[in-house]
């Protein structure tokens, strides 16, 4: 069976670079017209819309930081005003920079949770009145890393708060799965972004990981994270509700 999510419209938060851009194509190629969601980049959304509307789909570029509340519901104005429909949120966008603990300020903890973890409670408050009407179950899912739960240099502030993304999406589900919406994560492994090739040592960490996985010498990509997603966004997922599912290629199931 085929992953189809024809005539559903899918909003994906960061949607301009990265995991991100790979999520609104695989949801455009899989049916779904797409909203791609950026704060800064506009040239790199508008490349990611015309991608879309080449595979057939309708396209939206909406501007808003979904670290603000304001922002996000203006939004979902805007989706429920000129579009009127919403099934899919592909919450992506994420925030805190590589520093030590140490030397960590509470501005720097603000930031990343308020992007990282209340982002995703903003969108549910603001958006579930579109996506619990059906007729398909509404599909929230939201991207986390193996920081959740392994400890990487310079990494406290987005592990942490990505622990805390998978604690609260355990919670909503409690709150919104009989509301028919799935809300469900992935976490991904070590996948080459922008964002990623700022790592400490990242060359390195690259470098090795084919090392690291059990997949024999192919690399996790963008491209594998977003297949998942897309699963987790058509009807074949509906029994799949709370859940963290790895994609990292086995790399996490060894100490070193």
């Amino acid at each position: 069976m085929n992953i189809d999510i024809n005539n559903c419209v899918s909003l994906v938060t960061g949607g301009a670079r990265g995991i991100g851009r790979q999520c609104a194509i695989r949801l455009a190629e899989a049916g779904s017209d797409v909203i791609v969601n950026y704060v800064s980049s506009r040239t790199a959304a508008t490349a990611v819309a015309d991608e879309v509307t080449r595979l057939g789909r309708r396209c939206w570029i909406v501007k808003g930081d979904v670290s603000e509340q304001d922002d996000v519901q203006c939004m979902m104005d805007f989706i429920r005003d000129e579009i009127g429909q919403l099934n899919v949120i592909v919450s992506n966008a994420a925030s805190g920079g590589f520093r030590p603990l140490l030397s960590a300020t509470s501005n720097n903890f603000d930031a990343a949770f308020h992007t990282n973890v209340l982002a995703l409670v903003y969108l549910i408050q603001s958006a579930l009145p579109l996506l619990e009407v059906g007729p398909r179950r509404g599909k929230v899912i939201t991207i986390s890393s193996h920081g959740s739960i392994l400890a990487m240099p310079w990494y406290g502030l987005v592990g942490s708060s990505k622990a805390a993304l998978e604690s609260i999406v355990r919670h909503l589900t409690l709150e919104i799965g009989d509301r028919n919406v799935n809300i469900n994560v992935v976490r991904a492994g070590l996948v080459e972004t922008d964002s990623t090739r700022r790592f400490p040592n990242a060359d390195q960490m690259f470098a090795e990981q084919v090392n690291h996985t059990q997949v024999g010498e192919r690399i996790l990509t963008a491209d594998d994270v977003a297949n998942v997603v897309a699963f987790l966004a058509c009807p074949m997922s509906d029994l799949i509700q709370g859940e963290t599912i790895t994609i990292d290629g086995g790399a996490g199931i060894r100490v070193a």
